[in-house]
């Protein structure tokens, strides 16, 4: 059922690997992260990474906790082995969990998790262990992902119990950073957009994007043949398909692409059609709202919701046009491109058809050429101070305008020196200032 065992690395003086590592070795998997109970964590840490070639550091001095980091990112944890370890195990989460191995490879297994193993069962210790930390509710949904196990029934339904207890106040919940790891964890794997699902049917989606259940029966018509819940879960899919190396932020800005649709809905009273205009701007602030409060890095934050706010951009119908797309979103690319094509194909609607899926494919590779043949932009060729003096401007807005105007140019190929940037700038001055006029009269 399982591929053979890999080899296991030196054991500490005393030690026994416990946990995941046991895990997924019975199921002849290499663990990346090793958790060890030993007599001395800061010797058998130190002795480690001498043999190993690795650096040792102390987590938490104060407890005995230490880490090994070894080259290719493997990591190796050691704490104090307590003095009863069948009690330790019995302590955790899932009985696939409660393991232990020694030295001369004897298996602890109290809970009898290697049973669910090989039955591809996860099932809980106990539910106190459960309730006793409620993050165990998101590992669930994340271990049944990653791993292909079924929840065993009495656990999924205290799972769904705690999900209750943590939306009525009766526990706690977990810290906001633990929540995103798990779900981290749970996106970064191929069946993510499954394990999305799984987070809805165990009710652990309100706990940890309720935007996104919003969506839960919307209809859009159209192109779309999903509501907007199971279009977003079906585009997270799709873009999967295509970039299985897809990074978290362009997982989460597909995902929730749409997620301001169900407060942009508004219905034509005369011809009673569905519009979501705004969409794309309202799901960007409301993404970086929550990925905000998940605690995400404030650059990915950023980046998910430019994504999100420029998914509706026309694609370029002409060369010139695929130029001033690059210029203008440059940044984004090619995971714009990504997001758009993962909408495109998780619609498939009625309105579907060949030769609008063939036009959109062209209007993506002239976008992909453009920039091939400029995958930088072209070195300015005025600075701010030139613009000023040749306008006699003080700094401001306008100075600005000109340098994105003449900076557009360039990377159009319509300006190639600075005798024809000043020519350019002198005409856009005037050109503008003329609508401007033109705007007042």
């Amino acid at each position: 059922m399982f591929r053979r065992r890999p080899p296991l690395p030196p054991f500490p003086a005393g030690g026994l690997l416990v946990g995941g590592a046991v895990r997924d070795w019975l199921r002849g998997v290499a663990p990346k992260d090793f958790d060890w109970v030993v007599p001395d964590p800061a010797a058998a840490a130190r002795a480690m990474a001498a043999v190993l070639g690795g650096s040792a550091f102390a987590l938490d001095e104060e407890r005995g906790y230490w880490r090994v980091h070894l080259p290719g990112g493997v990591q190796h944890d050691l704490v104090p082995r307590p003095a009863d370890v069948t009690d330790d195990l019995l302590r955790r989460d899932f009985t696939v969990n409660a393991l232990a191995v020694t030295g001369e490879g004897r298996v602890l297994d109290p809970a009898g998790g290697r049973a669910d193993l090989r039955a591809r069962r996860l099932r809980m210790v106990s539910a106190a262990n459960l309730r006793s930390d409620p993050l165990r509710a998101w590992r669930a949904a994340r271990l049944e992902t990653t791993l292909g196990f079924r929840l065993e029934a009495d656990t999924e339904a205290e799972v769904r119990r705690v999900a209750a207890a943590l939306a009525d106040g009766t526990l706690s919940p977990p810290a906001p950073e633990r929540v995103r790891d798990e779900l981290h964890a749970l996106l970064t794997h191929p069946g993510a957009a499954h394990g999305v699902l799984r987070l809805e049917a165990l009710d652990l989606l309100a706990l940890s994007v309720p935007e996104l259940r919003e969506g839960i029966g919307l209809e859009q018509g159209g192109f779309h043949h999903l509501d907007v819940f199971h279009h977003g879960v079906e585009a997270l899919h799709q873009l999967l398909a295509r970039r299985p190396d897809a990074p978290l932020p362009l997982r989460w800005a597909t995902l929730l692409h749409d997620v301001g649709k169900p407060r942009a809905r508004t219905v034509d009273p005369e011809t009673g059609r569905t519009h979501f205009y705004g969409h794309d701007k309202l799901g960007a602030a409301l993404a970086a709202q929550r990925l905000g409060r998940l605690k995400l890095p404030g650059d990915d934050v950023r980046h998910v919701s430019r994504l999100i706010e420029a998914h509706m951009v026309p694609l370029p119908a002409g060369d010139r046009e695929a130029r001033r797309f690059v210029h203008r979103r440059r940044d984004l690319l090619p995971d714009l491109l990504s997001v758009m094509l993962a909408d495109r194909e998780a619609a498939r609607g009625p309105s579907s058809n060949a030769a609008s899926r063939h036009a959109y494919a062209r209007a993506m590779n002239r976008v992909l050429e453009a920039l091939e043949e400029q995958p930088a932009p072209p070195p300015p060729l005025l600075s701010g101070r030139e613009v000023m003096a040749l306008l006699g401007l003080p700094p401001g807005p306008r100075v600005g305008a000109a340098l994105r105007a003449v900076n557009e140019a360039a990377a159009l190929g319509e300006v190639r020196d600075a005798a024809g940037a000043r020519a350019f700038v002198q005409t856009w001055a005037q050109t503008t200032t003329d609508q401007n006029t033109d705007g007042e009269a």
